[in-house]
């Protein structure tokens, strides 16, 4: 039992690092890129996205320790590389649309993280079900985040 907590603890760490370290490249052009940026009227305000995105951290991080407690074999590997990926992808949209300020590379990119995450769902799902259910709040968001990202290419 000690072990799955160690294990649990370890992988929502793995996710809320991956969400500090797109922070990172987030947090300065927040308070003097962003501002300047025409937006559409849908557009939540700025307190809201740091709690959000926590939230969904601790939800990827519970599912992937679902998934890593499993009895290891090709599927869980596979599944937890798709994660590592989508993960990865994740920490560079933040890269290239806040840190480069480029909303097109954003676009693009948030296309295929949002590829990315469902193909993850998918691998979770043959694995453990609920690890699946508890990304698609995160898919729902980068939904939402890829048609605020589209708007603010358009706008900009």
């Amino acid at each position: 039992m000690k072990n799955n907590w160690l294990k649990l603890i370890i992988a929502i760490i793995i996710c809320e690092a991956a969400g500090g370290i797109g922070s990172i490249f987030t947090a300065n052009s927040v308070a003097i890129w962003f501002p300047t940026l025409n937006k559409p009227s849908f557009n939540p305000p700025n307190w809201l996205f740091a709690p959000v995105w926590t939230l969904l951290f601790l939800l990827m991080g519970i599912a992937l320790y679902l998934v890593w407690q499993k009895k290891s074999n090709q599927w869980v590997k596979t599944a937890v590389m798709i994660f590592a990926f989508q993960l990865i992808l994740n920490i560079a949209w933040s890269f290239l649309f806040f840190f480069l300020h480029n909303p097109l590379a954003g676009l693009i990119e948030i296309i295929f993280l949002w590829l990315a995450i469902l193909l993850t769902i998918i691998y979770f799902y043959k694995i453990s079900k609920p690890a699946a259910y508890l990304l698609l709040p995160y898919l729902l968001w980068v939904s939402f985040a890829a048609v605020l990202t589209y708007f603010l290419f358009r706008l900009n």
